[in-house]
């Protein structure tokens, strides 16, 4: 497979509340029309911020996959039917939601802020016999790896403490200094999605701006050099899953 690129540029757009909310989405659904469509047990990936002070999404519901928020920056209100009532989620928190046989939840996406929003496939012949459940996360219950340029939040692996039944996924998110690089392990089963949220980063003769979406497998390893403060996000999840996934 090797490495694909997604500029913004090629990414499905969508929009809440005519417009209020904006998002950029690297893995969108069919009718989205954008240009990379689910894979591995990665079934949705957006980006999304808000053009005004603050804009809700309704409720809404969902089922079988678990629904993953990153607070990237600023805070969001969250409120779902299991907890019954609203809660603030501020920047570095996660909260995943195993949607099982169902539940209902709302956004408020707050001034300035922004969040990624991802749907794993726990393999929903299992899922969907589930009941429904729910875990917030801070930024700071994430263990964090010190090197001498930059610094990696550990946020899913099999020693974290978020719980996830999506098989293989592990999260990584690299704070970059100015002038740093870094060298990231690809495994030979796994492929790696990347998102560069902000910054620039460069390997193998590549140039990635902010916004950039991108794929890595079948290599040994990447060597990311930066010219700039940047924050660069990482999904590694299997090739091939053990169970079939809804996109199959």
């Amino acid at each position: 497979m090797g490495i694909k690129l997604y500029p913004k540029s090629k990414q499905a757009n969508g929009n809440f509340n005519f417009g209020e909310i904006l998002e950029k989405k690297p893995i969108g659904f069919p009718q989205d029309n954008g240009q990379l469509r689910p894979y591995s047990n990665l079934f949705y990936w957006a980006h999304a911020w808000t053009a005004v002070k603050r804009s809700t999404i309704g409720l809404h519901p969902h089922q079988g996959f678990e629904i993953c928020t990153f607070v990237l920056k600023g805070s969001i209100n969250h409120y779902d039917t299991q907890l019954n009532k609203w809660i603030k989620l501020n920047e570095g928190d996660v909260q995943i939601i195993r949607s099982g046989n169902g539940i209902s939840h709302s956004e408020e996406i707050l001034e300035n802020s922004e969040i990624f929003q991802i749907w794993f496939d726990p393999d929903l012949s299992k899922s969907l016999k589930k009941p429904a459940s729910y875990n917030d996360y801070k930024k700071n219950e994430f263990n964090f790896t010190e090197f001498d340029n930059f610094s990696v939040k550990h946020i899913h692996n099999k020693n974290s403490k978020m719980w996830m039944d999506s098989e293989g996924i592990v999260i990584n998110e690299y704070f970059f200094e100015k002038y740093s690089s870094a060298n990231i392990k690809i495994k030979e089963d796994k492929i790696h999605s990347f998102f560069l949220f902000d910054g620039e980063v460069s390997f193998k003769g590549l140039d990635f701006k902010k916004g950039d979406f991108f794929t890595v497998s079948k290599v040994e390893n990447i060597e990311i050099t930066t010219q700039k403060s940047s924050k660069l996000f990482e999904i590694s999840s299997p090739i091939k899953p053990s169970y079939r996934t809804y996109s199959n």
